[in-house]
């Protein structure tokens, strides 16, 4: 039987009684599946239900087949080997001890001769090659995540089931994994905000507060078809908006025709024209009619707002989020930054960065690329004053802020509000509201304690206190900012980024992010510094 995961009636909810999902019913079947999603929609908690570590609360979870699991962080003790995570450090020292003569008799007879063999050509799969004896602490994030996915790969599952793969990892490790994808015949849920890697699925599946929809293609076939759920529901939202409307003008014209009759019946029982039992009638009469269309009218203003609020609803999940922002004034003949003939690094005699010149004018978009080690951090941290050249000159002649990964600049323990009076000490409070608004930090949503914020609000809110000033600074320079973000939260930072008309540095292994936010030039390290 092929190999398959089917969710029957899944419910889950936090331990603090927040429902994650209620009767989720999906299947995965020999296909690539991305699933999708806000950062706390549940994602991670899905695969964690498929995977048995925690148990439903309703409903069941059916598994045919093995399966294998890459999660977000490879978890290392300190003696651990490329051969420890791929869990045959045993197998190869048997076939160690055969080939120098100190192996029983039953161990040579079961040793595995093409284990090494297999183990390179799994490692070369994605890309990277190691001894089987090298330590993981001796490797980067990036390429222990390498190994991991080949470890994977080498205990042939039925079912893939990857955890964002290709976090932390440069332009080739994202390739060996996007290759790796496109060669697999089985099964695999990905849980990527990687849009390259979710360009090669199968469907989409994407897990919101609404619960969860199933799109056939790849990612871009998932964007135009929201585009057109997007559309349908503004119509919706503009046809119930319209019924609220008509309720109130119907109930206003019923209740004006109804005081009209009450007063030609109250003139009439003045004048005496109506016996007083009649009277009394007509106006118990006239209240049940009243009270009836009240009641009724109830009934239709409560069902029109209740489906102008679901229409509403459906637009926070589908609405793009899009930026205003102030002019940082930069001209196009400014120096942003210069280097001439820079080296530095952080032992002496091992530079990391050599004789490495060039120069930013006006507002460019230049991307710092390079494999990992190859100096990118480096080279942020004599930008922006961190460390000093050892040789050459540098020169910033303009204000910048730095997006490191961790959103620094702004202050944990204050509120989204107070970073930005702080940030922009000539903001008056009704300025302070507009800009955090932009950035969707409405009412008492900007008085959230930034410690509280997740990475892409955190982001978010690090962009709003920034850009979101009557002049923001000439220059940004940021360290991988889409590490860890869900795909909202990238959006949300390539529409703060597309508005803003300063100068950017960006560090970023994300190729869909950097052409989003209109790069114009790429330095290449390490080596001769390619500048195009």
């Amino acid at each position: 039987m092929p190999a398959s995961i089917t969710l029957s009636n899944l419910s889950w909810s936090t331990p603090d009684g927040r429902a994650l999902f209620s009767n989720l019913d999906l299947s995965f079947g020999a296909e690539c599946a991305g699933l999708v999603g806000r950062n706390g929609v549940g994602k991670t908690t899905l695969l964690r239900l498929i995977t048995g570590e925690v148990v439903p609360q309703t409903g069941g979870v059916a598994v045919n087949g093995r399966i294998g699991v890459l999660r977000q962080a490879v978890q290392v003790d300190a003696d651990m080997t490329v051969a420890d995570l791929f869990g045959v450090r045993e197998r190869l020292d048997v076939v160690a001890r055969s080939i120098d003569g100190d192996a029983s008799a039953d161990e040579v007879a079961t040793a595995d001769w093409t284990l090494e063999t297999r183990l390179a050509e799994a490692l070369e799969r994605v890309g990277f090659a190691a001894e089987p004896g090298t330590a993981l602490t001796a490797l980067s994030g990036g390429q222990r995540t390498r190994v991991a996915i080949a470890a994977l790969i080498f205990s042939e599952p039925d079912f893939l089931i990857l955890d964002e793969p290709t976090n932390n990892l440069d332009r080739d490790g994202r390739e060996a994994v996007i290759a790796l994808i496109e060669r697999w015949r089985g099964g695999a849920l990905v849980v990527s905000h990687d849009r390259e890697l979710l360009e090669r699925m199968d469907a989409i599946v994407e897990l919101t507060t609404l619960g969860a929809k199933r799109y056939g293609g790849n990612w871009s076939a998932f964007q135009a078809r929201k585009s057109v759920e997007l559309a349908a529901a503004e119509h919706d939202l503009a046809d119930a908006d319209k019924r609220v409307a008509d309720v109130a003008r119907s109930a206003q014209l019923a209740a004006e025709r109804q005081a009209r009759s009450d007063g030609g019946g109250a003139r009439k029982a003045a004048r005496g024209d109506m016996p007083r039992i009649v009277a009394g009638g007509l106006k118990r009469a006239a209240e049940n009619t009243r009270g009836d269309r009240v009641r009724l009218g109830e009934a239709r203003r409560g069902k029109a707002m209740e489906d102008a609020a679901a229409a509403r609803e459906r637009i926070e999940v589908l609405q793009p989020f899009s930026a205003r922002l102030g002019s940082s004034g930069l001209a196009s003949s400014r120096v942003v930054l210069r280097l001439d003939s820079v080296a530095a690094g952080y032992e002496t005699g091992h530079p990391i960065i050599t004789d490495l010149s060039f120069a930013i004018t006006g507002p460019e978009r230049v991307a710092i690329e390079g494999a990992n080690g190859s100096g990118k951090t480096t080279l942020l941290s004599l930008i922006t004053g961190r460390i000093a050249p050892w040789a050459g000159t540098l020169s910033v002649p303009v204000d910048f802020a730095f997006f490191d990964q961790s959103v620094s600049l702004v202050d944990r323990s204050l509120s989204i509000r107070e970073n930005f009076r702080n940030l922009n000490p000539d903001a008056d409070e009704n300025a302070c509201r507009a800009a955090l608004a932009r950035f969707m930090f409405r009412a008492d949503a900007a008085l959230q304690q930034v410690s509280t914020l997740s990475g892409g609000q955190l982001l978010r809110a690090g962009l709003a206190c920034v850009l979101g000033g009557v002049a923001p600074p000439p220059l940004i320079i940021l360290d991988e900012p889409t590490n860890h973000l869900d795909l909202a939260s990238i959006a949300a930072v390539e529409a703060g980024l597309t508005a803003y008309d300063g100068a950017l540095i960006v560090v970023s292994h994300d190729a869909v992010f950097l052409e989003s936010i209109g790069i114009t030039r790429r330095l290449l390290l390490p080596g001769g510094a390619d500048i195009s």
